[in-house]
């Protein structure tokens, strides 16, 4: 009792002293901004009075940035901080969050959406947005291509619309960018907290926040006011010294790094970087880097404040919040580590040194420095032809990237150079799409023959139609025919961006690949290598010049250009009495019926599938073709798992029944479940790495999944099975993994244990293994379900409990 006297006092000490300096700020208006703006500003006031109960709680242990945003959004840090040194609290303790703002793009928000309704809310208790970027398919061109999509969309379109009109949330049609472009010009700010519907999320880590991307069922915490609960990070330190120079770009910092840690190495943990080279990068450099740490497995990443962010803000419009944010900096430095803040593990990158690097193929993080890549390449055997340039995306197509790629365009078309292979560029937002042109980039892009595809994911995500392209055209025999990709994308799974497995995409940056883009083959290095002209002269690409950063204020920095209708309406008020139509007839949307709860027994199920290599959410739930099923859960189940590798035959997407039948993984799941027999899959590490996509755990459920049972689980998947009631293990030894076959029955032995002491039974689970022939054996596997995962696995789902709380809180009312 002593010592909670004392915390308490020193609590009590702690706040009278920050509330002494809040009270001098705020009688001069220090945290106030313009009316316009206040749904966009962090409450700054009240995140340094719960950081003050925070710091007591610590001791005024120094923090890092990323802990001082988190735990200054807890709802309350006398129940979340369960120990006084911050050790202790990383990787052990569960958060409990109130994010500031949600944004949801139009793939994933159909489900958040479909799931928000049935919670019976007039509207969001947080402000949110949803963003239309994934549904487009890229082919001839935005003039082109835009009003297809939105002629073969409209349905969706039209519900989200509706959602957003009725629960008051900012709706960004077609054609107006991609949602984290859209973030960082209008929402992202220093110390924000927020989820996204997208892995990519991260990328507002730019502008300072802390942005964390979540399935659906985690969107909805935020949006109905639930304490959203996330496991504490540790803490990932990148210093970066030196300045970027010649062909080096940000995406050469993220790319280099996802080769040293790998795509598990950021796992459980928020990348922060520091040191004096962060000073030297732009804003829009630096959300290049948090947003593909998301590669790495981070849960989010995020920079200390600084001047190219404030420079930002101002362009963007926002220079009211940029002055707060600056104000709040200086006098409590609290958009920057503590002295003195330690670090779990430090990276150091010099960025004088760091050389451009290509990523791929097929993964994020097979790193190759442009001074081996050519040689690599011959070494692996990978395709030499390079069939396509693609630049842009919501990792580079920011002004600075536009403007370096078009300064190698200028260069090539002055020496007489054309381009050998197909060029495509995507403007990130309407805002940069409009500034480009007014700026003549566009014109340079397009007299070089480059086709400007929509302000949208496109190709990225797999909404590619290449049908067209020599490439496929004039080979229609060969449906998949071996080829080479230079983007400047984030993400590379094979088959991901149009549909054939056998094209190899190779990461980089805008002005790597825009070099590539003259040269046609991955034996070119445009740092050395020459390319002969029509004229027969020799030409070498100059290094681009310093980066143009920003547009120029002279030229009215940058203008939103006059297509008004791709900007909302900044604080939208809800209107009750939309009607949000979804047709019971309908292919592309469905109303959701609740999961059945828990039934109280230990599980027993049979292993379905034996999963081998790599297995991410683009395996588990594919995209491309299938986005638009996004709404309709019993469609898009029939995608699930059919690019997964069975271990046991080396097929994809091929099981075999109890009596040897071959079967598609998604029909063995319905059969299954049609004869009310439960199942699991075995898997191995990182399994559900990549998007935030909620249906890589929503279908499994919906199709009579129960366990997952994993060497390793990527993060956003093993909280989006928590969330549905599907139950994620790991193995405690992994040689575990080889003892476990197809139809082998496993049966857990002490979950009702762990369930009745709300997951703090020590973090493990018994199972019992029975193979074909009768023999068993026991296997110990591990956890880590909460207290409230364990109340959403127990009530059937996150979204059933958060009703059954909605429903009691109405009845008490009454």
């Amino acid at each position: 009792m002593s010592m909670l006297r004392a915390s308490r006092a020193s609590i009590l000490r702690s706040q009278k002293s920050l509330n002494r300096s809040l009270a001098t700020a705020a009688s001069s208006d220090f945290f106030a901004v313009p009316q316009e703006f206040k749904s966009r500003t962090p409450p700054y006031e009240a995140l340094l009075n719960r950081l003050s109960i925070v710091k007591s709680i610590l001791n005024d242990q120094p923090l890092t940035l990323a802990e001082k945003i988190l735990y200054s959004h807890l709802v309350d840090p006398t129940e979340s901080l369960t120990s006084s040194n911050t050790k202790d609290i990383r990787g052990q303790a569960y958060l409990k969050l109130n994010p500031d703002r949600v944004a949801m793009q139009d793939a994933s928000a159909q489900m958040a959406l479909l799931q928000f309704m049935t919670c019976g809310m007039p509207s969001t208790a947080v402000p949110a947005s949803i963003h239309c970027d994934h549904l487009i398919v890229g082919h001839d061109g935005a003039d082109q291509d835009l009003p297809r999509s939105i002629a073969a969309n409209k349905e969706v379109f039209d519900f989200l619309q509706s959602c957003g009109k009725k629960y008051g949330i900012q709706f960004w049609g077609p054609g107006s960018g991609i949602i984290h472009q859209i973030v960082l010009e209008n929402f992202s700010v220093p110390g924000l907290m927020m989820l996204g519907t997208d892995s990519h999320t991260p990328n507002a880590g730019g502008l300072g926040a802390i942005a964390i991307g979540v399935g659906g069922a985690d969107a909805v915490d935020a949006l109905t006011g639930t304490p959203w609960e996330l496991k504490a990070p540790k803490i990932l330190g990148v210093k970066l010294t030196g300045q970027l120079s010649g062909w080096s770009a940000p995406k050469d910092v993220i790319t280099h790094l996802a080769g040293l840690l790998t795509v598990r190495g950021g796992t459980g943990s928020i990348i922060e970087y520091f040191g004096e080279g962060v000073q030297t990068l732009s804003c829009t450099g630096m959300a290049t880097i948090c947003n593909m740490g998301a590669e790495l497995g981070a849960t989010t990443s995020t920079f200390p404040y600084t001047a190219s962010m404030q420079r930002y803000l101002t362009a963007t419009h926002r220079a009211p919040i940029a002055e707060a944010a600056q104000r709040v900096n200086d006098k409590f430095g609290f958009l920057r580590a503590d002295e003195g803040a330690e670090y779990d593990q430090v990276v150091e990158i010099d960025l004088s040194t760091l050389e451009p690097h290509v990523n791929g193929p097929f993964t994020p993080d097979l790193a190759t420095p442009i001074s081996k890549f050519a040689e690599t390449a011959k070494e692996k055997e990978w395709p030499a032809e390079i069939s396509a340039g693609l630049i842009g995306s919501c990792t580079n197509s920011s002004y600075q990237d536009m403007t370096r790629a078009a300064s190698i365009i200028a260069e090539a078309t002055k020496n007489g150079l054309k381009p050998k292979i197909p060029f495509f560029v995507t403007p990130g937002s309407e805002q940069i799409r409009a500034t480009i042109e007014r700026d003549g980039l566009t014109k340079t892009f397009e007299d070089a023959g480059a086709k400007i595809l929509a302000n949208a994911c496109g190709p990225c995500i797999g909404q590619w139609d290449r049908s067209t392209e020599s490439l496929y055209a004039d080979n229609k025999e060969e449906k998949t025919p071996r080829n080479s990709i230079f983007t400047s994308f984030n993400r590379n799974f094979r088959a991901r961006n149009d549909g054939n497995p056998n094209t190899f995409n190779f990461l980089t940056s805008p002005e790597i690949v825009t070099a590539m883009i003259y040269a046609g083959s991955t034996n070119f290095n445009p740092l050395k290598d020459t390319i002969v002209t029509e004229s027969g002269k020799e030409f070498k690409f100059s290094p681009p010049p310093l980066a143009k950063e920003l547009p120029d204020v002279a030229d009215g920095g940058f203008t939103k250009g006059p297509r008004s209708q791709y900007y909302p309406e900044t604080d939208p008020t809800p209107v009750p009495e939309t009607e949000v139509v979804v047709s019971p007839t309908s292919d592309r949307l469905s109303l959701l019926e609740p999961f059945e709860p828990f039934d109280n027994k230990e599980i027993s199920a049979n292993v379905l599938l034996k999963v081998q290599g790599k297995c991410t959410t683009d395996h588990i739930s594919a995209a491309g073709v299938w986005l638009k099923y996004k709404g309709h859960l019993e469609n898009i189940s029939y995608n699930t798992l059919i690019g997964a590798q069975n271990k046991e035959n080396g097929k994809v997407n091929v099981v075999e029944d109890f009596d040897g039948k071959e079967m598609s993984i998604p029909d063995l799941m319905i059969k299954w479940k049609e004869e009310g027999r439960p199942w699991l899959v075995v898997a191995e590490h990182n399994y559900g790495e990549g998007s935030a996509r909620e249906h890589a755990a929503l279908s499994p459920r919906f199709l009579g999944g129960k366990i997952i049972l994993v060497k390793s689980f990527a993060r956003i998947h093993e909280t989006n099975l928590k969330k549905q009631g599907v139950l994620p293990l790991t193995f405690a030894n992994e040689a575990d993994y080889d003892r476990i076959s197809s139809t082998d029955k496993i049966e857990t032995l002490d979950l009702l244990d762990m369930l009745e002491k709300d997951g703090n039974n020590g973090g493990e689970l018994k199972l019992r293994v029975t193979k074909q022939d009768g023999t068993t054996f026991d296997i110990t596997t591990k956890h880590t379900m909460s207290k409230d995962q364990v109340n959403f696995f127990k009530a059937g789902s996150a979204i059933n409990y958060i009703g059954n709380q909605r429903k009691a809180q109405l009845a008490n009312k009454q």
